[in-house]
């Protein structure tokens, strides 16, 4: 994930950062985005509602945060009202449901071993293919293209990759894992384990990709 960032990202860094997601960790992040770029201009606030002025950015780019977004629709609309006239909006989310993301595929499918009753995550915005570049053209943005990105992800142990599950890595995992008692967070655990490699492993990762132009 964080390399899939990373890529997204760095052209925009050092304009401007807007947390606009986990809101209950929104200062501490914050925080840590000026400590790693000292020279952005970070403040809190949300996606919905950005804390800049119109045409602020020469881009404004997304990655991995439109399905967390209350309105993703309006997210995406103010991307393009910070956005230069002739800039461009980026944006990309996990390929979920295609099975894009197999960190979460091996957690899930335990989980259900577990509790065959578990119902399905309802479907959120950006994670089915095509759905960013309908959103995007909703917004307005010009001359829409799609695609994908392609990333992976290299855990040094069983421990490494399960290590983020524990501290609430993701709201649906987190309250799933946190419903459990001791007995069956144990369970859980085995049963991932039993679906991964011993020693080192990688495991892939797809993201939709939506890029678009703010009409001049």
């Amino acid at each position: 994930r964080h390399q899939c960032e990373r890529e997204v990202a760095s052209d925009v860094v050092q304009r401007g950062i807007a947390t606009g997601f986990g809101r209950e960790h929104l200062e501490e992040q914050a925080a840590a985005c000026q400590a790693r770029i000292p020279g952005a201009d970070v403040r809190e606030g949300v996606a919905e509602s950005l804390p800049w002025v119109d045409g602020t950015f020469g881009a404004a780019m997304c990655p991995l945060v439109v399905a967390w977004m209350s309105d993703a629709d309006q997210g995406i609309g103010e991307m393009a009202r910070v956005t230069k006239p002739g800039g461009t909006v980026a944006a990309a989310m996990w390929d979920i449901p295609g099975g894009g993301l197999p960190m979460l595929s091996h957690f899930w499918r335990a989980a259900r071993e577990i509790d065959p009753t578990l119902a399905n995550e309802q479907p959120r915005a950006g994670v089915r293919e095509g759905d960013l570049v309908e959103r995007f053209g909703r917004a307005g943005l010009q001359g829409v293209t799609g695609g994908t990105l392609e990333t992976s992800v290299d855990y040094a142990d069983f421990d490494d990759y399960w290590q983020p599950f524990t501290g609430g890595a993701g709201p649906a995992t987190a309250a799933f894992y946190a419903s459990l008692d001791d007995a069956g967070k144990a369970t859980l655990r085995d049963t991932v384990r039993a679906s991964l490699p011993e020693g080192p492993f990688t495991l892939p990762a797809r993201a939709w990709l939506a890029l678009g132009t703010v009409p001049v």
